[in-house]
């Protein structure tokens, strides 16, 4: 038989094991929690996570305080009036409150502009029912692309004419502002005048402001689907 002692000793031991094991239980689930707490905050981006653009070298801002925002952030982009492939006529109106998407094309390029604008289609797609967001195509071949060349195009590559507007109008006008104001070329292009063909695969994406905040390689699906992403970020903003 067992003495009592050696009973004694025996519960007690398994009081020591099961506080011990209480004790680990609590450790694991406050971990899991700081981790599930971690993982959460890195999985809710927000509009901050997307910067400025204030020179034409693209060199990111990053701003959080609206009052910075205002002091540092002097660049916007500047009134236009142009016709898109519907022969309307759409000035810097068409995107007051608006996050706009800017490319520069040409209805005969052979090469990027037809991957670029296939690309787009699924920016057109994904917001196609959110009038807070268009998208803007500018012609650098202007004398060329005449607004039935425009709206042939448009017809042939899906574009929405609501959403997306194909521009034509003056060519100082239309380079001026590529790199003017959007700064389609980044510093290199910045220092060329209006007689020089304009040629990029940029995407230019403008907030509600008309200022900058995102540059992406208009022939990458990759860049295509951060684009996506930053102007969901973008409409957070109020």
């Amino acid at each position: 038989m067992d003495s009592p002692g050696l009973k004694t000793a025996s519960m007690s031991g398994i009081r020591s094991l099961f506080r011990i094991s209480l004790l680990v239980i609590w450790v694991v689930s406050l971990v899991a929690c700081h981790k599930q707490e971690s993982t959460d905050d890195t999985q809710t981006p927000s509009s901050d996570d997307v910067p400025y653009y204030n020179t034409p070298d693209f060199t990111p801002v990053w701003l959080t305080n609206s009052s910075d925002v205002e002091k540092q952030i002097t660049h916007r982009i500047a009134n236009f009036r142009f016709r898109d492939q519907t022969n309307t006529i759409i000035t810097q109106q068409a995107i007051t409150n608006k996050i706009h998407v800017a490319t520069f094309f040409f209805t005969s390029c052979p090469t990027i502009c037809p991957k670029m604008t296939s690309l787009l289609r699924a920016v057109q797609d994904t917001f196609r029912h959110e009038p807070a967001v268009t998208l803007l195509s500018f012609s650098v071949t202007p004398w060329l692309d005449s607004v039935p060349r425009l709206r042939k195009y448009a017809t042939e590559k899906g574009v929405i004419a609501d959403k997306w507007h194909l521009l034509t109008g003056s060519r100082n006008d239309i380079y001026s502002l590529a790199r003017r104001s959007y700064f389609a070329e980044e510093a290199i292009g910045f220092t060329k005048d209006s007689t020089e063909f304009l040629h990029t695969e940029h995407i230019i994406l403008v907030d509600r402001n008309r200022r900058i905040r995102g540059v992406y390689n208009g022939t990458l699906p990759l860049d295509i689907d951060k684009l996506i992403t930053d102007i969901k970020l973008l409409l957070q903003e109020i």
